[in-house]
């Protein structure tokens, strides 16, 4: 079963935007910051203790095929962003 979460973020909020994500059956604080430097927005997934477990660019896959975000973070879990949808798909 794949899970939709919307992003929709926010220039005007701190920050822009945050959700959780379940990852391998545990919660996951992700919070998307924009990078004027590199122009685009970042993702940062923290566990419930605040490690750090993946950062990274957001980049966008089209619906004919997956660019994986976090690969080889999670043992089953895959996540990536839908640009033509705007949500993030996480499976299982």
């Amino acid at each position: 079963m794949t899970t939709l979460i919307a992003f929709a973020p926010s220039l005007s909020t701190l920050p822009p935007w945050q959700g959780v994500f379940t990852l391998d059956g545990a919660a996951y604080s992700g919070v998307a910051m924009w990078s004027l430097f590199a122009q685009r927005w970042y993702l940062s997934l923290t566990d419930q203790n605040g490690n750090l477990a993946w950062n990274g660019a957001i980049v966008g896959s089209p619906l004919t095929s997956n660019i994986f975000l976090a690969p080889n973070v999670f043992n089953t879990s895959t996540l990536l962003y839908r640009e033509d949808t705007g949500n993030f798909e996480v499976t299982p």
